[in-house]
C-alpha cells in the first residue's frame, strides 16, 4: 500500500504541476475515459480471466485507488507532453519511451508488499509490452477525435 500511495501522490503532483496544455474540461474527459476504460478492461482481464490483479484476487476498496486516482494523472501527462505537431517519427519515439517507462514501473509494482501491489496470474511483462502501446493509441485517438475536436468547435 505504501508504493501505491507514493505513486498516487507523485503522479498527481507531476501531472497537475506540469500541465500546460489541458483545460479542466479536457482533464475531466481524460479522467472519466481512463476510469471507465480501465475498469472495463481490468474487470475482464482481472476478474474473469485471472491474468493479473491488484493486491490479491478479491475485489477490495484499495483496488479503487488504482482505478480512480493512479492512472488518470499518468494519462494526463502522456497527453499533455505528446508531440502532436512533430513528425511521426518523434511521435513513435515518444510512445516507445512511454511504453518502456510503464513497463519499468510495472516491474516495480511487482515488488512484495508494502511497496508492490500488482500480481501476475498468467499475464507477464511481454503481454504488457504488446498491450500498452495499443492502450496508449486508444487514449490518443479518444483525445484527438472526441475531446480536442469538441473543444475546437466551442
Amino acid at each position: 500500500m505504501i508504493g501505491l500511495t507514493c505513486a498516487i501522490i507523485l503522479f498527481n503532483y507531476i501531472a497537475f504541476k506540469t500541465n500546460t496544455r489541458l483545460n479542466r474540461n479536457e482533464i475531466a474527459h481524460i479522467w472519466t475515459f481512463t476510469i471507465a476504460f480501465q475498469v472495463s478492461f481490468d474487470k475482464f482481464i482481472d476478474v474473469k480471466y485471472k491474468a493479473y490483479w491488484y493486491f490479491d484476487q478479491t475485489i477490495q476498496w484499495q483496488d479503487a485507488l488504482a482505478h480512480s486516482v493512479l492512472l488518470p494523472p499518468v494519462n494526463m501527462m502522456f497527453i499533455n507532453w505528446y508531440p502532436f505537431k512533430k513528425p511521426i517519427r518523434k511521435q513513435v519515439l515518444y510512445i516507445t519511451i512511454w511504453v518502456v517507462i510503464i513497463l519499468i514501473y510495472e516491474l516495480i509494482t511487482l515488488l512484495p508488499e508494502p511497496w508492490g501491489y500488482f500480481q501476475y496470474g498468467w499475464w507477464d511483462i511481454k503481454h504488457s509490452a504488446i498491450a500498452d502501446p495499443i492502450l496508449l493509441l486508444i487514449l490518443l485517438s479518444y483525445y484527438k477525435f472526441f475531446i480536442r475536436r469538441t473543444i475546437e468547435r466551442i
